[in-house]
C-alpha cells in the first residue's frame, strides 16, 4: 500500500495539518492546451505535478515544513483563442484567485508562497507587486523551472513548447502519453521580421496559429526518455534545495 505523502495538500489529511506548522505553500499553475501533435493537453501539468512534486519530498525529507497545492490547471491562452480546447483563464481572473488563496495563508500564518509557473503565458510579477501591497507580512515568490534548465548541457534542437525538453520529460514522466515522434511537427516557427522582437526587447503576444503549423515551437524529435530522466533529477535537485532555502529563510534578514 503507498503511504500518504504528507507534503502534497491533496493527499494529507486534517489530523496531520492541524498539528504542523508549515513554514512554505507552493502553487503550481499551468495550463490545459495543445502540445504539438504528440503530447497531451495536460503537459504543462504533468511537468507541474511530476517536478514540483518530488521536489517538495526531497525538501520535506530535507527537514523543510513545505506544503504543495494542487496544480491549477488552466492558464493565460489569450494568443490560442482559434486552437480548439485551449482553456484561458484572464490574468485579471488569475489575480483575483491569487487574491483568495493568498488570504487564507496570510490570515493562517503561512506566510511564504511560492508560485511554481509551468506556463509561458503566465506572468505573476505585476501581480505579486500589487498583492504584495495589500499582504505585506507575505513573502510572495514566482519561480519558471523551464527558465531554470541549462540548455546547453541537455538540449539539442531549440525551442520553447512542446520542443526537446517537454517531450523528453513527458517521455520519462509519462510515456503512455506521447504519440511516436514520428507524428510530431517539426515544431518550425515563423520569425518577427523586426529585429527587437527576436532580440527580446520587444514583445508582442505570439499568435500561435501564424507563427507554428502544429502548435510546437523547436524540434520534439531528438527527445528521449533518458534525457527526461536526467533533466528531472537536475531540476528536483534544484527546486528541492531552493523550497528548502525559503523555509528557512527570515525574510527581515534576506538580503547579505
Amino acid at each position: 500500500m503507498t503511504s500518504i505523502r504528507p507534503y502534497l495538500l491533496a493527499e494529507t489529511n486534517w489530523k496531520a495539518v492541524k498539528n504542523t506548522d508549515y513554514e512554505v505553500a507552493i502553487l503550481p499553475w499551468a495550463a490545459t492546451e495543445a502540445h504539438n501533435f504528440h503530447l497531451p493537453y495536460a503537459t504543462d501539468i504533468i511537468e507541474a505535478d511530476g517536478i514540483a512534486g518530488e521536489a517538495a519530498r526531497k525538501a520535506w525529507e530535507a527537514g523543510a515544513k513545505v506544503i504543495l497545492f494542487p496544480t491549477i490547471p488552466f492558464g493565460v491562452n489569450t494568443g490560442q483563442t482559434d486552437i480548439k480546447l485551449d482553456m484561458n483563464l484572464m490574468p485579471s481572473t488569475q489575480l483575483a484567485i491569487l487574491r483568495d488563496l493568498i488570504m487564507v495563508l496570510d490570515r493562517q500564518g503561512i506566510k511564504k508562497l511560492i508560485i511554481f509557473n509551468s506556463h509561458g503565458g503566465n506572468n505573476f510579477r505585476t501581480m505579486l507587486r500589487e498583492l504584495g501591497v495589500e499582504f505585506p507580512e507575505m513573502l510572495l515568490i514566482e519561480t519558471n523551472w523551464f527558465k531554470s534548465i541549462d540548455r546547453d548541457k541537455h538540449v539539442e534542437e531549440g525551442g520553447d513548447h512542446a520542443d526537446e525538453v517537454e517531450t523528453s520529460l513527458v517521455l520519462h514522466l509519462r510515456p503512455e502519453l506521447v504519440l511516436p515522434l514520428s507524428e510530431a511537427g517539426d515544431g518550425k516557427e515563423r520569425l518577427p521580421r523586426i529585429k527587437a522582437f527576436k532580440e527580446a526587447w520587444a514583445w508582442r503576444e505570439r499568435p500561435w496559429s501564424t507563427i507554428t503549423k502544429s502548435t510546437g515551437t523547436g524540434d520534439p524529435r531528438k527527445a528521449t526518455a533518458d534525457k527526461g530522466a536526467r533533466l528531472f533529477e537536475e531540476l528536483t535537485e534544484r527546486f528541492a534545495r531552493f523550497f528548502v532555502d525559503v523555509a528557512k529563510i527570515d525574510p527581515d534578514d534576506f538580503y547579505i
